[in-house]
């Protein structure tokens, strides 16, 4: 099965109407309508991988022609070809010596590649009949760190993959607290939450402090003292800012601070982590983070307390084993960033591995839960008492519905001709 050549990469633009109730809205993306620039390369065997890469709406047509520009470096390959290789592979697609030009491993180029990088682990995956922690776990990176003995290390592993099949990893969840929610809607999804197990809540800040001080103490009284509240301001303020403006906040016991100035301002980072810390407030960032530079910048520089990986910013599975290993040489835990379609289900591959072949602890780590748009997904994400349980189908969980794909493709699909009609577009 790995030796049929890719023949085909299809690319679509599929875009969901989350605006219109206001899901995904924070300080900075007043109205996201969550999409994906969705990629189909098929072998002529007839094998097939899916991958997506995760936008807001607007900008989703422009990474599908980036997709297209890329196909010619990935059509004619057979899969032995490209996981032989897999790193030379990765550098192909993200640093053409010519397209590199516009931005070497950073911005649209990236966010093609990890697109297409996530359809061939999916490919991968499928032809092995495993998932992509099953693919990659033959080396147990704990061996590599911590300097157990190779079968200390088998066996460990062994059993803390047993324990999570039983328990699974625990999430926090940001859908009971969009910036455009009300109070109402804000109440009402938070005490369903707490009926469901959830005790991690994050909320959207930044916009307004008194709007903001409102909000959190309605969540902080809610939730009580034990549970755990994070505050997420996405890039919003400068750095003098984001410290008085989280500092007025601290009364409401935030965990951490997350993306709290702009994404590429590494010392302003830790300019603002420095001076959290006496309040006992973390700063957690990465999801806007181009590649694993970045993050070794962030952690030399402690810049962060909480490690936000993103299965689609960055160059798809194979960078993201790079910032985990780097984030475990720092003792820094990872709390993957999935509020976005298709996020959840590709993640969760990557903080089951990070578990249980490279930290082995789950002090101060969780992952992100969005509870929108799963329907589409053949593979959808399953949480159990606010945990991800491990995935069980073959695949990198990224397969849509063709039904949902032709739906809500842009701008022809069913879905967007009639809102534009309504338009008048």
């Amino acid at each position: 099965m790995l030796k049929g050549k890719i023949a085909k990469l299809a690319v679509s633009d599929v875009r969901f109407p989350t605006s219109l109730e206001q899901h995904g809205s924070d300080a900075m993306h007043a109205n996201p309508d969550y999409s994906a620039a969705y990629v189909v390369i098929e072998t002529d065997d007839g094998l097939k991988g899916y991958g997506i890469t995760f936008t807001v709406g607007r900008g989703t047509e422009i990474v599908v022609c980036a997709v297209e520009a890329l196909s010619t470096l990935v059509i004619g390959k057979t899969l032995e070809d490209i996981v032989s290789n897999f790193s030379g592979f990765y550098r192909c697609l993200t640093s053409d010596s010519q397209m590199r030009w516009i931005g070497p491993e950073k911005g649209v180029i990236q966010l093609a590649s990890a697109a297409i990088l996530n359809a061939i682990w999916d490919m991968w995956a499928r032809a092995e009949g495993k998932d992509p922690k099953q693919l990659i776990r033959c080396i147990d990176f704990r061996y590599i760190t911590d300097a157990l003995t190779e079968q200390e290390a088998l066996s460990e592993l062994i059993s803390i993959e047993e324990e999570m099949l039983k328990e699974g990893y625990p999430a926090y969840t940001t859908s009971c607290a969009w910036l455009g929610y009300s109070d109402q809607q804000l109440t009402q999804l938070c005490s369903t939450a707490l009926t469901e197990g959830w005790t991690k809540f994050k909320v959207k800040v930044g916009a307004d402090l008194q709007d903001d001080i409102r909000r959190c103490s309605l969540i902080r009284k809610m939730i009580g003292p034990e549970n755990s509240l994070m505050i997420d301001a996405n890039q919003r303020w400068d750095v003098a800012e984001a410290i008085s403006y989280v500092t007025k906040l601290a009364e409401f016991r935030p965990l951490w601070i997350e993306e709290p100035t702009c994404p590429d301002d590494i010392l302003g980072h830790a300019a603002i982590s420095k001076a959290l810390a006496p309040l006992g407030i973390g700063v957690a960032t990465g999801e806007q983070c181009h590649n694993r530079v970045m993050f070794k910048q962030f952690l030399q520089a402690s810049a962060l307390q909480f490690v936000q990986i993103d299965s689609c910013r960055v160059g798809s599975v194979n960078e993201n084993l790079a910032i985990m290993l780097m984030a475990a040489k720092f003792r820094v835990p990872v709390c993957p960033h999935a509020g976005g379609v298709g996020l959840c289900e590709l993640v969760q591959h990557l903080i089951l591995f990070d578990y249980i072949s490279v930290s082995a602890s789950l002090e101060n780590r969780m992952c992100e839960y969005v509870d929108h748009l799963h329907e589409h997904f053949k593979s959808p994400t399953v949480i159990r008492n606010a945990h991800y349980m491990p995935p069980k189908d073959p695949g990198f969980s990224s397969e849509m519905f063709d039904e949902s794909v032709q739906k809500h493709q842009f701008p022809h699909g069913e879905v967007w001709r009639s809102i534009l009609e309504k338009n008048g577009s």
